[in-house]
């Protein structure tokens, strides 16, 4: 039998709320990330439900709903007073006003409004109300802590962080959720008493992008092959329809969204701006713009420029895992009346699928790249690089740290399932492009061609060129 759900990772999260309850002033707090990333999970455990308000909004129902819904929270929380529902915003707020002022004397007054978003139905007036309420009242009380929460990553941003009326600078503290990196993917499957080898935590973390609610599907006895099938490739499965209630759930209007991160699912280094519009028939304006940052916000994709004065153009990519598996797969195959994903392992579409999202995930790893490099302590630039159209000789490298000392690392990423091993042809391969690197950007100080791969470098005549190694075990034993 699994245990029960525990907090696992989140510990910077976790001291910043800590600091938040001890702070001696009155904290707006915003709790925001993807859907399914485990922010009320955080909230709850941390406050172990002790609120002096607790309020959850519910999906796709009209002012007069949540406002009886806001009523009901009130009569749960209050001290036997009856609150009848109220007629507006304003009103409701007035209502817990009352009720908070009520409990002055209890101590730190912990206010906790969850999915947010969900109550600001069309017209409501639900923001203006809040900011009467926080301005009016509640930036007063030095023991009051309202927490916000919700999965609409930009409704909040632009609706509260970025708010340009009474809400302009009102929040005190922000905390974003981030998914799980290796260690906590391995760490919260340990605690489930599921225990798989460093190539299967990475292929979860591949697939499902370190998304707490996804893991909690990986089920003891199973292969993780069965799991995914499970998850993905069966009729009614346990995920079916995620990804479309993902994008829904996080974006209004959320097809440019979905257009936007399909196309650049088809080009794995990145396309620019004007290759995106080309690519998805998109008007060019300020609210593509919009897409594009909303994207970056919620980390589905990055923006990024080649290393060099050869390589101005903005690029983005995309490095959302989950989202790349649900193009490269999911809405593909999830129809097939048999399982899926169990026959694919060895296969020539699973190993190039597998080479692609292991870039992904040394990208996204890249602070713990640094860290067993041994230097997190100094400034350093992430890059990728392809040799300009003219080159003589063409090259590409995925993953440049460019280091305040002087050095330049280049990474060879190379998913292998065993021991890898060097022949000469990769080793003039890779002395090729270290010196095109060299001579297009002029680099005249050290470059440091480091391997990163699943298992380990056989050592040989050729394996010398690499000043270092990083495995699967690296990288899932530093947060």
């Amino acid at each position: 039998m699994e245990r029960p759900d525990i907090l696992i990772g989140r510990k910077a999260e976790q001291e910043h709320l800590r600091m938040i309850v001890e702070s001696n002033e009155a904290e707006f707090v915003v709790v925001y990330g993807r859907r399914r990333i485990g922010k009320t999970f955080l909230i709850n455990n941390f406050f172990n439900d002790q609120y002096a308000f607790k309020l959850t909004g519910i999906a796709k129902k009209d002012k007069k709903a949540q406002l009886s819904n806001f009523a009901e929270a009130l009569n749960r929380y209050g001290d036997g007073s009856k609150y009848t529902k109220p007629r507006t915003w304003y009103a409701a707020f007035e209502m817990l006003r009352r009720l908070l002022e009520s409990k002055k004397g209890e101590g730190k007054r912990i206010v906790f409004i969850d999915e947010l978003p969900w109550l600001d139905s069309r017209g409501s007036n639900l923001i203006s109300a809040l900011e009467h309420f926080w301005n009016d009242w509640a930036a007063t009380q030095h023991n009051l802590v309202l927490l916000v929460c919700g999965s609409a990553t930009s409704w909040i941003t632009n609706k509260i962080l970025k708010n340009r009326g009474g809400l302009h600078n009102r929040v005190t503290q922000k905390i974003y959720l981030h998914p799980f990196c290796l260690a906590e993917v391995k760490e919260y499957l340990t605690s489930r008493d599921i225990l798989l080898d460093d190539r299967e935590i990475a292929e979860c973390y591949m697939i499902m992008g370190g998304v707490p609610f996804y893991l909690k599907h990986i089920r003891r006895g199973r292969s993780l092959g069965q799991c995914v099938d499970e998850m993905f490739f069966t009729e009614k499965g346990s995920l079916d329809g995620e990804f479309e209630a993902l994008f829904a759930s996080l974006f209004e209007k959320s097809d440019a969204y979905v257009k936007v991160v399909e196309a650049l699912s088809t080009k794995n280094k990145g396309l620019s701006r004007e290759e995106i519009l080309k690519a998805t028939r998109l008007a060019n304006n300020g609210h593509f713009s919009k897409v594009l940052k909303d994207l970056i916000d919620c980390e589905f994709i990055r923006a990024y420029k080649g290393y060099g004065k050869s390589s101005q153009v903005g690029l983005y990519q995309l490095i959302d895992p989950f989202t790349f598996f649900h193009f490269k797969f999911i809405k593909k195959y999830s129809t097939c009346d048999s399982p899926f994903w169990q026959f694919q392992m060895g296969t020539h579409l699973h190993d190039t699928w597998k080479g692609i999202a292991f870039e992904q995930l040394c990208l996204n790893h890249h602070k713990q790249i640094e860290k067993q490099l041994g230097i997190n302590g100094i400034v350093t630039n992430v890059f990728s690089w392809t040799s300009p159209s003219n080159a003589d000789t063409k090259a590409q490298i995925d993953l440049i740290i460019r280091r305040s000392d002087k050095v330049v690392n280049l990474f060879e990423i190379k998913y292998y399932d065993g021991i890898y091993q060097m022949k000469r042809k990769d080793k003039e391969d890779i002395e090729r492009r270290v010196q095109s690197f060299r001579t297009a950007n002029a680099v005249r100080g050290a470059i440091h061609p480091i391997l990163i791969t699943a298992v380990g470098l056989k050592q040989n005549e050729y394996s010398g060129i690499f000043q270092g190694v990083i495995t699967l075990k690296n990288l899932i034993e530093i947060r």
